[in-house]
């Protein structure tokens, strides 16, 4: 048995996400980079979801868009009891990064960091919370206090397109 707790499930049909949170389109432009990034709600092959599209420049040091969520409209989140996360995507067959921020990532560079394969067909990704790697903070993943998620296309020219119809956390049972 699995259990789940759902984050986003696109029911909405709008940028706000099940926890009562907004979704966000950010790009590199935030510090001087020249990326583009465009998030809207969408129906892609029969499903609902949140499709996030742009292009990714290397140009003036630049080099990310992101689709971001507040994981909750408290502040924090705590996943402790979780395995992972859990979400359904289909994308143009890239690889993507998904992003996690703490309380301890106190500047904007700092994160948690894992990559997930897409593909043309819907699919759903688990990340495992010991598959985050820590990104400029030397300071261990700490689930029980979760603030915010990132959807990523990063570090190289490309074109992000990625779809993603529902969010959850999943527990091991």
């Amino acid at each position: 048995m699995q259990v789940t707790l759902i984050l986003d499930d696109r029911s909405s049909k709008t940028l706000l996400a099940n926890n009562g949170c907004p979704w966000r389109a950010i790009s590199d432009t935030v510090m001087g980079g020249t990326s583009s990034a465009q998030l809207v709600p969408a129906e892609v092959d029969g499903r609902t979801c949140l499709r996030l599209t742009g292009e990714v420049s290397l140009e003036n040091n630049g080099g990310f868009v992101q689709a971001s969520l507040d994981l909750s409209d408290k502040g924090l989140l705590d996943a402790s009891k979780f395995s992972g996360i859990e979400l359904d995507v289909l994308g143009n067959n890239e690889i993507y990064n998904l992003h996690l921020r703490t309380d301890d990532t106190k500047i904007v560079w700092q994160s948690y960091r894992a990559s997930f394969n897409t593909t043309r067909n819907w699919q759903t990704i688990r990340i495992p919370f010991d598959g985050f790697i820590p990104h400029r903070i030397d300071v261990p993943l700490d689930t029980s206090r979760l603030r915010r998620l990132g959807v990523v296309a990063i570090g190289r020219t490309m074109q992000a397109d990625i779809c993603i119809s529902r969010l959850a956390l999943y527990l091991r049972a």
